[in-house]
This record gives structure tokens, sequence and C-alpha cells, in this order.
């Protein structure tokens, strides 16, 4: 198994971007949450444009490799190919998995799934997805229009579900602890890290509150 299929297997924190403007700073951000203790990091920006977003991601896909872990591009299989990124992640409105891995070719490129339901979840892993995100558990701006499942829908998802779930949506240092005894054992942030003061420390004390 190489290091990336292990880091899928066995990752615990997932941070993602939220890029609505250049922000000089994310390298240094996403630098600072890996030593942290992040495992995977998504790209994710509907603002910048292709160009800015390519160049990101190459330093981004460098970064990562030298720590060995795992970045992922939010929807975008084109410009996950581009940047030679681990893998992509796809919202419910995005490319049907099939199709997605038609476009990657025979590669071991990652492919996650957004999911809101435990249909939803079951579906995407029938429909060979990696890994999937599930949520948002709690309300989040991050999808401001998404009603939170709640904690009560994680052990019946982990019961139906094998393959690894990340569970998402306005997760922090104050709640991931009631996330964790309802059963989770992986935890994806967006704020809670990159918007942050310190986003090291913020990642490191999320990291030392998940077994």
């Amino acid at each position: 198994m190489d290091w990336k299929r292990k880091c899928l297997r066995n990752f615990k924190l997932y941070a993602i971007t939220d890029l609505t403007q250049q922000d000089p700073e994310i390298l240094e951000k996403i630098n600072a949450a890996l030593r942290g203790g992040v495992d995977v990091i998504q790209l994710r920006s509907t603002a910048l444009s292709d160009r800015v977003l390519f160049e990101l991601g190459r330093k981004i896909r460098d970064v990562t490799r030298r720590q060995k872990k795992l970045f992922i591009v939010n929807d975008r299989t084109d410009l996950m190919l581009a940047v030679d990124a681990d893998g992509v992640h796809l919202g419910q409105d995005d490319l049907p998995i099939k199709q997605a891995r038609r476009i990657i070719g025979h590669s071991k490129k990652i492919i996650g799934r957004s999911t809101h339901s435990l249909e939803q979840a079951v579906e995407a892993e029938g429909d060979g997805a990696d890994y999937i995100g599930f949520g948002p558990l709690f309300r989040t701006p991050t999808k401001p229009t998404y009603t939170p499942v709640g904690l009560r829908m994680i052990p019946q998802v982990l019961r139906r579900v094998s393959i690894p779930v990340v569970f998402i949506g306005g997760i922090d240092s104050s709640n991931v602890q009631s996330v964790l005894q309802a059963g989770a054992n992986r935890v994806a942030v967006v704020r809670a890290i990159f918007s942050a003061q310190n986003p090291y420390r913020a990642a490191k004390r999320l990291r030392s509150k998940i077994p």
C-alpha cells in the first residue's frame, strides 16, 4: 500500500479552504495546518480564476507531497488533473462518480463525494467513492442553505458505509468532542482552522481531541 492509500485509510483531520479572494498568506496557513496535524487539504474556491487556482494548486501539491499529506481539489476534475493533485471531491450536483472515473482514467486518483442523507451515503459507496463527506452536522455559514443533519445520523452512517466517512459542518474545538462522542473518528473543518489567528495551534488543538 502506498503512502496515499495509507493516509486515506487513516486520516483524522481534513481542512478545507474557502477562498473568496486571493490570500497571500494561504500557503503559510496550509503549512501551519499540516504541521499542526491536518492530514488532508482540500482546495475550494468559487471566486478565484482558473489561472490563480492552477498556480496555487501546484504550490499546495508540492507542500503536501513533501509532508506526505493528501491534496484534494473541490469539484474540478480538470483542475485536479492539471495540478496532479491526489484526488477530487464532488458535490451532489457535480459529475457522477462513474463519469469522473472515465475522465481520470485508470490512475489511482481519489474521489470523494459530499452526502447529506443516509441514502446518498450508501449510493456514493455503491458508485465507487473512495470516501464520503457527511453533513452538515451543525448550521454553518459555509453552507447556509443546508439543513443540519445532527449528531444522531453519525452512528447510522457508520453502520451502513464501510469506506472512510469524514463529518463536516460547523465543527470547531467547542463542539468536536460531542461529534466524537457520537461515534465519529474523522472531522473536516473550514473556518476552525483557516479563520483562526493561529492555524497551527487551531489544528493542533483539534487533532489532540481526535483519538
